[in-house]
């Protein structure tokens, strides 16, 4: 038995397959695009993670020296920490009192971006400041925070890592 239309070979797709797809691939790409969010906004979390403990890291590095006696401070209310962020990047004189070999050391080599501002704005502590306070008494750096009014994808808040 012969086909109805002998002298016709299937060119292409019908309007409706075109259709059809088209759905598809639009069902398909509205599930990738939230997807992509939450995976920058992971990534964003995970910098700012990093920020802060290479921050901390410093801060207790220049603790450790200056408890030992390998930073000599001149302000009492210092309390063996540094002035500020930028204290950590230009570097201090580091050695035993006694010696002339002393030498200057970076604990920073940059104050980090924030990765939601693009900005090095940073919340900071002082040693003699509330653990939960949000400004800075001056004294000292003891403790960095990000100061990005947002929430984490774990329900906690930037403020509060």
């Amino acid at each position: 038995m012969k086909s109805p239309r002998p002298n016709r070979q299937a060119r292409g797709a019908t309007l409706l397959e075109m259709i059809v797809a088209s759905a598809l691939v639009m069902v398909l790409a509205s599930g990738v695009f939230p997807l992509m969010h939450w995976n920058d906004k992971r990534m964003k979390e995970n910098q700012l993670k990093i920020a802060l403990a290479t921050m901390r890291q410093a801060i207790d590095k220049y603790n450790e020296y200056a408890v030992e006696g390998l930073i000599i401070q001149e302000d009492v209310d210092q309390m063996f920490y540094p002035v500020d962020l930028e204290e950590l990047v230009e570097g201090v004189e580091v050695g035993d009192p006694q010696s002339p070999d002393a030498k200057e050391v970076r604990f920073l080599t940059r104050i980090p971006p924030n990765p939601f501002t693009g900005e090095p704005d940073w919340g900071m502590r002082s040693y003699q400041d509330d653990w939960d306070s949000t400004s800075w008494g001056g004294e000292n750096l003891y403790d960095v925070f990000s100061d990005y009014q947002g929430k984490a994808l774990d329900g906690s808040y930037y403020q509060e890592w």
